[in-house]
């Protein structure tokens, strides 16, 4: 097919997904909720981000448009089909061309090769050096830029950044998408530091209480880079009863991931309890409640709030289906509790069908482990970094700091990883 037919099949589909979330009986109603929700951004980008990230039923707007649409061409399924792939990232302008761009993904850290699907005049003012919001989609070798929602200038490349580490926290799967080296580069990582976790704890899985997870994490931290191995047998601590409650600073702003990235569980005010678990397949977790989850399989009534908890751990995107099978495969009475706490008759697989479909189609490492192989994310702390002002040390003794001291400059690291990382 010639690429200007392409360009006009791949408009029409377009055009034929506007028509169709604005027309069918099932989905124009959420729709509408939709756009009243959003306020007043436009009817395009609306329509835009409705059908590329919008779920009904734990299936995507595009799915179900194959889904209702069995009439379509082998043409236009392959279109439909290619979108469901699209990637929608923060792109790095290389070069402005004839037809399309040079797009540099900061996430995925792929240079791209773009073609339009408009007229370049839409694009005016578009050049070398700016950072664009857009989503791209591959089709017969040739990468096609579906849309560009959002511009930023040269001079806000730490915007740029955060944003990435935002979507990255968001969606992990980004930075290896389209991507196999990186994935391998991650795999190989997962393996390896597996492997030295094992070695430091004897296990895959250690509990304690959020006032002491942060230095349990830091201590294998170190030693996973070469340290040495320290005692931590003070650092394990069990709490006399478990219950579940909200904890406010659990959200997924990203202005509030990077406060608690830096202060950590321990900064929380209340204490509960909290798993450091290396999943061998999809790599570091740190899990809050999750000996509150496993009690409640124990005796459900003893767990105040169960049915909350058992909420959370289903309904929070950011624990996998690895995660529920580990707890699952201790109980024979997993999905009898569940249901009866839920008022459902799901099978386990049923239920991770339901809740977790996204970590069965895909292999979705995670957060924390995608985050440290992440350029974008490396670039961001040397920001946070240079943005802190650090008080002045003079009067301070530095040798009487110890290295895994908290460093008396404030940042809240320790000393050894501060300001005495090159004394």
């Amino acid at each position: 097919m010639l690429v200007l037919e392409e360009l006009k099949q791949i408009n029409d589909v377009i055009k034929n997904l506007a028509e169709f979330v604005q027309n069918d009986e099932a989905i124009k109603p959420d729709f509408m909720e939709y756009l009243n929700t959003i306020g007043n951004t436009g009817f395009q980008p609306a329509c835009f981000t409705y059908i590329f990230e919008r779920n009904l039923n734990n299936k995507s707007i595009l799915a179900l448009y194959l889904e209702k649409n069995k009439d379509l061409s082998n043409s236009e399924q392959k279109i439909v089909k290619a979108l469901i792939q699209s990637i929608s990232s923060i792109y790095e302008v290389k070069r402005a061309l004839q037809n399309g761009f040079d797009l540099n993904n900061i996430i995925n850290e792929r240079t791209y090769s773009v073609v339009s699907l408009v007229k370049m005049t839409a694009f005016r003012g578009i050049g070398a050096g700016q950072y664009v919001v857009a989503r791209i989609f591959k089709m017969d070798d040739v990468y096609y830029l579906l849309e560009i929602s959002g511009v930023l200038p040269s001079t806000r490349r730490d915007d740029a950044l955060r944003y990435s580490v935002a979507k990255i926290i968001q969606n992990p799967e980004l930075v290896y998408l389209d991507n196999p080296e990186k994935q391998k580069e991650i795999e190989d990582n997962v393996k390896e530091i597996y492997g030295k976790f094992i070695e430091f704890f004897g296990k895959d899985e250690v509990v304690t209480t959020n006032k002491f997870a942060d230095d349990l994490i830091g201590a294998f931290n170190d030693y996973a880079e070469g340290g040495e191995k320290i005692e931590y047998d003070d650092k394990i601590k069990s709490l006399d009863t478990y219950k579940f409650f909200n904890v406010s600073e659990f959200n997924n702003s990203y202005d509030n991931f990077l406060e608690n990235s830096l202060g950590g569980f321990s900064s929380h005010k209340d204490e509960y309890d909290v798993a450091i678990i290396f999943d061998e397949e999809l790599g570091l977790y740190a899990v809050p409640f999750f000996e509150t989850f496993n009690k409640i399989f124990e005796n459900p009534e003893a767990v105040e709030n169960a049915k909350a908890c058992v909420e959370f751990f289903l309904n929070n995107d950011k624990f996998s289906a690895n995660i529920i099978k580990r707890i699952a495969s201790r109980h024979d009475n997993f999905m009898e509790v569940v249901n009866n706490l839920l008022g459902t008759k799901f099978s386990l697989d049923e239920l991770l069908q339901h809740y977790k479909s996204r970590y069965l189609e895909n292999k979705i490492f995670s957060s924390t482990t995608v985050l440290y192989k992440s350029k974008a994310f490396s670039k961001t702390l040397g920001i946070i970094e240079e943005d802190f002002e650090k008080p002045q040390l003079e009067g301070i003794d530095l040798s009487k700091v110890g290295r895994n001291d908290p460093c008396p400059c404030g940042s809240g690291k320790k000393f050894k990883k501060c300001c005495g990382a090159n004394l």
